[in-house]
């Protein structure tokens, strides 16, 4: 045999044996599929209650929450938000008594393939009729669909679906469809150089914004017609559509009113995990950013916060807020 002919024998065994492993892993993953799939159309839960009627206080909660003041969600004749219509259907800690073991069955099997990490990806919902105090919420749910195994920037997993169809006092109400990724995270990349953090978009209607931030002062905006204040800053009042405003500086105190805690996907130049507050500030307008001085995980609804103003490069100074553990 000459040296070429070996050569060229070699590179085939190489091919051949790429190619089996390869066919060998797409079976692999076509058997995995097919014991995800006979979950399909399995009950997730039976005969579910909600624990609380619809009530007057979690309609107000949710909408001091969203600051939605639409009149409908008031009064004798209201109705709940439509977008609560999971709210009424949740267990809290102690969970649902109607909870059937064929998702938790699911999830183990994804667990023991190396599918051991999971995040919400979405939810659909469909409102069939308006619910109002007092409705008895009852619900089942299933596992409609798990999706063939895909690759993600988190890493690669199973997309899991699952369908709640909803009845107030014995009626369909709607439908609450909830998406999760049950993946496998991915190795994480190589540490880059920080990344410059992206620059605020600054226009005609928040110039004098960035105007202030620059001589440490927070500005609010203020109707000269009617005297509301309003943030973030608009081109007109949202109480009385004028277009007339002048400002007043914010004194810099306020409380955290809602905050979540960012962990996922990752963006260049922030290193999660960090907290992202809305923060209402002594003057009664809410505004979003950072808070800096205590770590994530001790970051509370109610905390006190100060105003200050973070370097973050020699081009951009952001408003933050310090809170205090004592």
């Amino acid at each position: 045999m000459t040296a070429d002919a070996e050569a060229d024998g070699m590179v085939d065994a190489a091919g051949t044996s790429a190619g089996t492993s390869a066919a060998a892993e797409a079976d692999e993953a076509a058997r995995f599929l097919r014991l995800l799939a006979a979950f399909e159309g399995q009950p997730a839960a039976t005969g579910g209650r909600g624990k609380d009627a619809v009530n007057e206080p979690m309609i107000r909660h949710w909408c001091e929450a969203m600051g939605d003041a639409n009149p409908a969600y008031t009064g004798p004749d209201a109705v709940a938000p439509p977008t609560m219509l999971q709210a009424w259907t949740m267990g809290g800690l102690s969970g649902h008594a109607g909870r059937s073991s064929a998702y938790d069955e699911l999830l183990g099997l994804l667990d023991g393939a190396g599918f051991t990490s999971v995040v919400a990806t979405d939810c659909e919902q469909e409102y069939l009729r308006p619910l109002r105090p007092g409705n008895v919420i009852t619900f089942d749910a299933v596992i409609e669909s798990v999706s063939p195994r895909k690759t993600t920037k988190l890493g690669t997993g199973h997309f899991v679906t699952t369908r709640m169809d909803v009845r107030a006092d014995g009626e369909p109400a709607g439908t609450h469809r909830f998406r999760i990724l049950k993946y496998a995270p991915a190795a994480r990349p190589v540490k880059r150089p920080p990344a410059q953090r992206p620059r605020p978009v600054i226009n005609r209607d928040n110039q004098g914004f960035w105007d202030g931030v620059r001589e440490h002062r927070l500005l609010i905006q203020r109707c000269t017609a009617c005297a509301t204040l309003r943030f973030p800053w608009l081109p007109g009042c949202n109480a009385c559509a004028s277009p007339d405003w002048d400002t007043v500086e914010a004194c810099g105190v306020g409380t955290v009113f809602s905050y979540v805690v960012m962990h996922h996907p990752p963006f260049p130049a922030f290193d999660p995990p960090y907290a992202v507050a809305l923060v209402e500030l002594a003057e009664g307008v809410r505004m979003v950013s950072n808070i800096t001085g205590v770590p994530y995980d001790k970051v509370r609804i109610g905390l006190p916060v100060q105003l200050e103003f973070l370097r973050v490069d020699d081009g951009l100074e952001l408003p933050v807020f310090r809170g205090s553990e004592g």
